[in-house]
């Protein structure tokens, strides 16, 4: 009988596990996963699991996985990877020889250069025992510093201002989300967080962040900035160590080909630790970190792992949720020559960029609420469909989405 292995019990490693059931493999299959709890959705982590309190959001109870013969293995981590022997050894001893093997080892938190190893006033949030300990520390007369003006960051900053804490957010860049998000948009989100009291400090050189008794520091420009906690959001870096270690071909993540398969025929990867060529850009690589390409992914390697032989098709999908306002961004701007703005009313707004040729690459859009997610979602399909719609049409609020996708 057929042996499937799943290194990393994360979003895209759980929905890969299920998808094979799904799509018929009667075969063993074992996923490993570092954390002691199942596996949970991260989207939360920022949001409602700081501010809620709430327990983690399970993609399957632990009867589900019983239930389809998925053995789960949890606390546990592979230690090393042997591609010729087909087999993994693990942090308890354990040895699990596999027929074929998926790493979706994710990602981990990128830690401030010269910074004291993440503490009890130093943070950085990835997992739901992250959130639980920032949850206890952000109350009101708390103050909160926050290195980093990227998704987490805002998110965070948005929840704790949300839970009484005073905060300070600190980048060094001259405005936020300036890898990925248009300027316009980011001023907007700028704004709002300066409206609901967030100390916005772009543009700031850290010459020092450490922690002393009581508190931790941040020193900018001469001046010491203390907080009750400093949380360090400054993105993330993929887990290739395991796969460079057996010798697998790295690239910004764990390089693997339009299907998912890395440079060992029996080897795939998926999720935020791989980089792929996306065809849709030209065969473009790219190592995407959102919880759609997760699941996405998950899905496709399982399909491929069973013999499938599909290509990466899916246009990039992301969105951060602060206070009320969503943003939803669809597709990569890279390349992009023309951006043009159609307003959607009460300051809801969506920016398409075009390429030279006029082909739409990208689309980004903020509102409150669902304001923008079916607009977005049209974009996605004129992407999709390379399409090179009317520009007047593209700022014209009369002119449905839906029709430019229909010619």
């Amino acid at each position: 009988m057929s042996h499937f292995v799943i290194i990393g019990a994360g979003e895209c490693g759980a929905r890969a596990a299920f998808a094979l059931r799904e799509k018929g493999f009667e075969g063993e299959i074992t996923l490993v996963g570092t954390e002691t709890l199942l596996p949970y959705e991260r989207p939360p982590l920022s949001k409602a699991s700081i501010s809620e309190a709430l327990e983690p959001k399970l993609i399957a109870a632990s009867e589900r996985y019983a239930e389809v013969g998925i053995r789960l293995l949890t606390g546990v981590s592979a230690k090393s990877l042997d591609a010729e022997a087909k087999r993994v050894v693990l942090s308890d001893g354990s040895v699990l020889s596999y027929d074929k093997l998926l790493l979706a080892t994710g990602a981990s938190p990128r830690a401030f250069p010269g910074a004291p190893a993440v503490s009890a006033r130093i943070r950085a949030l990835r997992t739901h025992h992250d959130a639980v300990s920032l949850r206890d520390v952000m109350k009101p007369g708390r103050h909160i510093a926050i290195i980093g003006g990227g998704f987490i960051g805002l998110e965070v900053a948005a929840t704790a201002i949300k839970l009484g804490a005073r905060v300070t957010l600190v980048e060094g860049l001259e405005r936020v989300l300036k890898r990925g998000v248009p300027e316009e948009i980011a001023l907007a989100l700028s704004e709002r967080h300066r409206g609901e009291g967030i100390d916005l400090r772009c543009g700031a050189a850290i010459e020092a962040v450490g922690e002393e008794t009581g508190h931790a520091f941040i020193k900018i420009g001469g001046e010491r900035l203390e907080a009750d906690l400093i949380l360090v959001g400054i993105g993330a870096q993929p887990n290739v160590e395991l796969a460079q270690a057996a010798g697998l071909a790295i690239e910004n993540g764990i390089a693997v080909d339009g299907h998912l398969q890395t440079s060992s025929p029996d080897v795939y990867a998926a999720g935020d630790c791989c980089s792929f060529p996306l065809e849709i850009y030209g065969g473009k690589r790219v190592r995407l970190e959102s919880w759609r390409n997760a699941q996405e992914q998950g899905n496709l390697a399982a399909a491929n792992m069973m013999g499938a032989n599909e290509a990466v098709w899916a246009v990039p999908w992301f969105w951060s949720d602060q206070y009320d306002l969503t943003l939803q961004i669809a597709g990569l701007a890279d390349g992009a020559v023309t951006h043009l703005r159609r307003d959607l009313g009460d300051g809801a707004f969506i920016l398409f960029h075009l390429d030279g040729e006029g082909r739409l690459l990208a689309a980004s859009g903020i509102g409150t609420g669902n304001a923008v997610a079916r607009d977005i979602r049209l974009a996605e399909m004129l992407i999709a469909a390379r399409a090179h719609p009317d520009p007047a049409a593209l700022t014209a609020s009369n002119v449905k989405l839906k029709s430019l996708l229909a010619a």
